[in-house]
C-alpha cells in the first residue's frame, strides 16, 4: 500500500484512500469508490481524483471497512494506561465497551475500591498503586476520554453497585438499597452509559435474584438501556437464558446475552431454537461471542460464592478454613473439569511464573498435594490473582452461533503482558475476516465487516459510527481480504494479526502494517462515546 503527499492545488480532503473497495458494515453487496475524509469526518465517497487529497492511500485491492466494535472485553485499565493498545487495534479495534459482566473499577466509593481493584487483578490488569482515587462512573470514563486511540464507551456494572448499597454478601437486598441501586442506575445512564452489564456467576451479583435485576432494569428502560449479561451458565444454558429473557419482559428492556455458546452442538442448537422459536417475539434480543470455543477466567472463579461473602481482601482468610478446603473440593469433583485441559494463563508473582503455559495437573502433581489443597495454596500465594486458560473444546463448535443474524463480536479478550493468554485477544477479529470466511465459508465477508462493525454499533447506540457513510465519522480499517489472518495459538497466543494495512479513529492513522503510529499531540483520537439509542 502507498502513501503520497498530493501537490495538488487546495485540496478538499485530509486524507483520501483511493481505489478500495467499499464495504460499507451495512451487509450489504462491495463496491468500488474512493474516501474522502476531512477532520474526524468522512466528507466524501465516490470518484474522487488524486489532487483533492492532501494525504493519498493506494488502497488497491483491499477493503476499506468500518472500524470494528468489541461489545465485550476486558480492556478496562488497558485503556486507561496504554494510549495504543495494540493487541486490539491492530486487528482493527476501534471502539471498545468496557466494564462487561457486572465488574469493573467503576463505580467505587472509599469501602468498596480497593476490594474491587484486588479482585480484578488477574482479569482486568490495575495493580493497587495505580489506584488514583476516582468513585464514579463519570469520573473513570473522563480519565480515558481523549488519551487513547480508541474510542470508548462503558456499560453500568451492576456488583459494583450492589456491593456499595449492601457488601458482597449474599443477604437480600432491602427497600433502602434498592433505592440506592436504582438511584445508581440513573446516574449511570445520565453519564451516557449503554445500560446494565451483569455476571451472575461473579462476586456479589451471584446473589441477586431474579426480581431484584428486573428492579435494577426498570430504572433503565426509561433511557432505552440494554441490560447485557453473563448469564448463570453454572446453572446451565437453558435456565439462564430463559431467566434472562423474563428479566427482559419483566422490565420492558432490550437483552444481550454475553459470550454465549454450548458445551457441545446439541446445546447451542437447542439455545438457538429457543431464542428463534421463543425469545425474539419476547424481547428485543441479541448476544456475542468470540470465535473460539475455549474460553478463560479466573482461577477463583471456581471457589464456594461464600468465600467472598466478607469482600475480596478477606478472601484468603476464609480460604484458609479446613470446611472451605472441603466445599472446594467439593465442587472440582461436581464441575467434572479435566485438570489436564486447563492451563495456567497468568500468575502475580515471580514465584510461581514458571508454571505459566502449565496445565493445573502439572502445577498439582508437582506440587505433591491433593488439588484442592494445592490450588488454594496457589490462589494464596498470588494474592487470588491466577488466570486460566480453559483448552476445552474444538474451535469449530462455536460455528452455529457465529452464523446466527443475531450475533456480533465480543472478544472477551483478557490481556497481562508476558502471560499465556487466550489468542482470542490477539485474533478475534482477523479469524472472524480470514478463515470464518474463506476457509470456513461460514458467511460473506459484507457479512462479517457487518458483524464486526454495523450490527454493534446500532445496538449499543453509536452515533454516526459503524458504517462507511457520508457525513459519518472516519473510523475506518483497510485490509487485505486475501491474506488477512490470525497468528495468536493457544501455545503462542500473543502474535499479531496480518492482513490490517491501515487503522482510522475519528481520522487519525493509529496503525499502518500492524503497527502503532505515533502521535504527538497531547489529546489522542479516542473519545468516550455516550449512548444514543434509535
Amino acid at each position: 500500500m502507498n502513501t503520497h503527499d498530493s501537490s495538488g492545488v487546495n485540496p478538499v480532503f485530509d486524507i483520501l484512500i483511493s481505489g478500495g473497495t467499499v464495504i460499507d458494515g451495512t451487509g450489504s453487496p462491495r463496491y468500488q469508490a474512493d474516501v474522502g475524509i476531512k477532520g474526524d469526518t468522512i466528507a466524501a465517497i465516490g470518484d474522487l481524483p488524486e489532487s483533492s487529497g492532501i494525504t493519498v492511500i493506494d488502497a488497491s485491492n483491499k477493503v476499506v471497512a468500518p472500524g470494528f466494535v468489541d461489545v465485550h472485553n476486558h480492556s478496562d485499565s488497558w485503556l486507561l494506561n496504554t494510549p495504543n493498545f495494540i493487541s486490539k487495534t491492530s486487528q482493527g479495534f476501534t471502539t471498545e465497551v468496557i466494564m462487561a459482566d457486572g465488574i469493573s473499577y467503576a463505580p467505587v466509593d472509599r469501602c468498596t475500591a480497593a476490594d474491587w481493584v484486588y479482585y480484578l487483578q488477574s482479569l482486568d490488569g490495575l495493580y493497587p498503586h495505580e489506584y488514583t482515587g476516582w468513585e464514579s462512573l463519570q469520573d473513570y470514563m473522563n480519565l480515558i476520554d481523549g488519551k487513547n486511540v480508541q474510542n470508548v464507551m462503558t456499560h453500568i456494572p451492576y456488583a459494583n453497585l450492589r456491593s456499595m448499597a449492601c457488601g458482597f454478601g449474599r443477604q437480600r437486598v432491602d427497600d433502602f438499597q434498592m433505592k440506592q441501586i436504582c438511584a445508581d442506575v440513573r446516574k449511570g445512564m445520565e453519564a451516557g452509559a449503554v445500560g446494565l452489564s451483569t455476571g451472575l456467576d461473579y462476586v456479589a451479583q451471584c446473589f441477586s435474584t431474579t426480581d431484584e435485576l428486573v428492579e435494577a432494569c426498570q430504572a433503565m428502560a426509561e433511557y432505552d438501556g440494554l441490560y447485557v449479561s453473563h448469564i448463570r451458565y453454572k446453572k446451565s444454558l437453558m435456565p439462564a437464558i430463559e431467566e434472562l429473557v423474563e428479566i427482559g419482559k419483566r422490565a420492558g428492556v432490550k437483552v444481550h446475552i454475553s459470550h454465549m455458546k454450548g458445551q457441545h452442538p446439541g446445546q447451542a442448537e437447542e439455545a438457538l431454537e429457543y431464542i428463534d422459536k421463543v425469545a425474539r417475539h419476547e424481547v428485543d434480543i441479541s448476544f456475542d461471542v468470540y470465535p473460539y470455543q475455549p474460553g478463560s477466567t479466573m482461577l477463583h472463579f471456581l471457589l464456594p460464592y461464600e468465600v467472598f461473602e466478607d469482600g475480596p481482601k478477606k478472601a484468603i482468610e476464609k480460604l484458609k478454613l479446613p470446611e472451605m478446603q472441603q466445599r472446594f473440593k467439593y465442587g472440582l469433583e461436581n464441575y467434572l473439569l479435566d485438570i489436564s485441559a486447563i492451563q495456567i494463563a497468568w500468575v502475580l508473582t515471580e514465584k510461581n511464573k514458571q508454571y505459566q503455559g502449565k496445565s493445573l495437573s502439572q502445577y498439582v502433581e508437582e506440587s505433591g498435594l491433593p488439588k484442592e489443597e494445592a490450588l488454594i495454596n496457589l490462589l494464596i500465594e498470588e494474592e487470588m490473582a491466577v488466570l486460566l486458560v480453559f483448552n476445552m473444546g474444538d474451535d469449530r463448535l462455536v460455528d452455529l452461533v457465529l452464523k446466527h443474524d443475531l450475533f456480533m463480536m465480543g472478544t472477551d479478550g483478557i490481556y497481562m503482558e508476558g502471560g499465556m493468554i487466550h489468542p482470542r485477544q490477539f485474533g478475534s477479529a482477523s479469524r472472524l475476516l480470514g478463515p470464518c470466511v474463506r476457509d470456513h465459508k461460514l458467511f460473506s465477508l459484507e457479512d462479517a465487516v457487518y458483524k464486526l462493525s454495523g450490527c454493534a454499533a446500532r445496538r449499543f447506540g453509536m452515533a454516526n459510527r459503524g458504517f462507511v457513510k457520508e457525513q459519518h465519522f472516519a473510523d475506518l480499517v483497510i485490509f487485505d481480504p486475501e491474506t488477512v489472518q490470525d497468528h495468536a495459538t493457544y501455545d503462542n497466543p500473543q502474535q499479531f494479526s496480518s492482513g490490517i494495512d491501515y487503522v482510522f479513529t475519528n481520522g487519525i492513522p493509529i496503525v499502518h502494517n500492524n503497527q502503532p503510529l505515533e502521535i504527538t499531540s497531547q489529546t489522542l483520537p479516542g473519545r468516550y462515546l455516550r449512548y444514543q439509542p434509535k
